[in-house]
């Protein structure tokens, strides 16, 4: 079974891991069997990150309750997400309320190397903290990170790497972390030799996404953060990348995005505090390792960038989007946030009386398990994620999130058909929930499939989709 392991860099990397997790529950579709992030932040607080570490785990929570096989239909979940680092992070030494400067020693030097330290490092450099990341000073990363292939979770990647495997990594070019991050680790997975299995790493299929400026923060005079430095940062880089990633095919494929539509979040330099809005840049970034899982390419560096078909939009739309996007998202999203949206507007009382439920012995005591708190917490995660989106700068406006009375009119820019039916609204969504009714012997599974089943049959039927 194919592994793709996915290594998400500082805050954009968390991110963009989050909404990949939301697309793999819907049903989107992978080209990889297991998945395998691995994240690299030293900012272990960030509410960014500790957001996208809870929804990956309740989702495996979920997922463990469930049987898949060559006859299970099923698309919910149905990618492994595989769990091989405590909460997911690589860790790094010495990094935890460490200043730069006592992280380098430099009370230990002699006066030739302070010099030279002085001369490659300001003294906001040497005296910042490195708790909560490298705060937009890549310079600064490109020290520290030079060591994460040195611990013995990064040798339990290369040991566990077998042939056919893959690597993503994403990466923000504007910041610190993410900007630092990217090449070094590209430069260690195709040329150490001294790693565990580096035969097949240094030669597997690699692919990144580097995610170019898409938001900026306030300005504030006692932040190490300044979003006006962002283009330059970005242009810098750029060249570099294209001197000594593109140039030497280090990558196989390398993805771009960025949007000029963006907004401005309060400067909050790490922590509980960093806590941004979903975005549409991170799906796009998302559906990129959607987009190289399917890949069987290597060789010289593929670039690839991404454009809407109504790009001056402020406000996206499924009719914005390119036929790809739809082809991969349209049936999947509107599957699942339908099956969110029947427990959500839909009272225990009335569907515990429903045939599908009865039949099956679905019960309030079922409703009641912690799987099924688990699935409706991650339910609320996937509503919050869509809502994230459509609050946003550029927002991503798929759906009507706070539509309670009618239960197919959810799809901005899409009417639904008429059925000629009796029933309408959530009377007719149970009739098509009763079609698939069993006696089960794993209620999960049977739960799930039902109405994974119950959903693609309405999509097809109300949406023609």
């Amino acid at each position: 079974m194919s592994k793709l392991y996915i290594f998400g860099i500082g805050g954009t990397g968390a991110r963009v891991l989050k909404s990949l997790t939301m697309l793999l529950a819907s049903g989107v579709k992978c080209g990889a069997d297991t998945i395998v992030p691995i994240i690299i932040d030293p900012d272990s607080s960030s509410a960014d990150l500790t957001r996208t570490v809870e929804s990956i785990k309740k989702y495996n929570e979920i997922r463990s309750g469930l049987e898949f096989s060559n006859a299970n239909t099923c698309n919910f979940f149905k990618t492994e997400v595989q769990q091989t680092l405590q909460n997911f992070i690589l860790p790094l030494n010495n990094t935890r309320d460490a200043k730069f400067k006592d992280y380098m020693n430099v009370s230990t030097m002699g006066s030739s190397n302070k010099a030279m330290m002085n001369m490659l490092f300001s003294q906001k450099n040497l005296e910042s903290n490195m708790k909560v990341g490298f705060k937009g000073n890549p310079n600064v990363g490109s020290v520290v990170l030079n060591q994460f292939d040195e611990s013995r979770e990064f040798a339990d990647f290369a040991n566990d790497f077998k042939q056919d495997d893959k690597i993503f990594i994403i990466s923000s070019i504007f910041g610190g972390t993410g900007a630092s991050g990217f090449p070094l680790l590209a430069k260690t997975l195709r040329s150490n030799n001294s790693i565990p299995n580096h035969g097949l790493i240094n030669n597997a299929q690699i692919g990144a996404i580097t995610v170019l400026p898409y938001f900026g923060v306030k300005q504030d005079n006692e932040s190490d953060i300044d979003s006006g430095t962002f283009i330059s940062k970005t242009k810098a880089a750029l060249s570099y990348y294209l001197d000594n990633i593109s140039n030497n095919n280090t990558v196989d494929h390398l993805y771009y995005i960025a949007d000029d539509i963006r907004n401005t979040y309060d400067n909050h330099e790490g922590g509980a505090e960093q806590k941004n809005n979903a975005h549409i840049i991170e799906l796009i970034s998302a559906l990129s390792i959607i987009d190289f899982s399917f890949s069987d390419y290597k060789g010289n560096t593929v670039h690839k960038e991404y454009g809407l078909d109504s790009s001056n939009s402020h406000q996206i739309i499924y009719g914005d989007l390119g036929q790809e996007t739809r082809d991969y998202i349209q049936i999947p999203l509107t599957q699942f946030i339908l099956f969110c949206n029947y427990f959500k507007d839909v009272s225990s009382k009335l569907y515990c009386t429903q045939k599908w439920a009865k039949d099956s012995k679905c019960d309030s005591t079922f409703f009641n398990s912690q799987y099924m708190k688990t699935l409706r917490a991650f339910q609320n995660d996937f509503c919050e994620w869509l809502s994230e989106m459509d609050n946003n700068v550029r927002k991503l406006s798929l759906y009507e999130l706070s539509n309670t009375k009618k239960a197919f009119n959810i799809i901005k820019g899409i009417d639904p058909k008429s059925l000629f039916k009796l029933e309408s609204n959530y009377a007719l969504f149970d009739t098509f929930l009763n079609k698939y009714t069993g006696t089960p012997t794993n209620k999960q599974l049977y739960f799930v499939d039902l109405f994974y089943k119950a959903t693609k049959e309405i999509v097809e039927k109300k949406f023609n989709f």
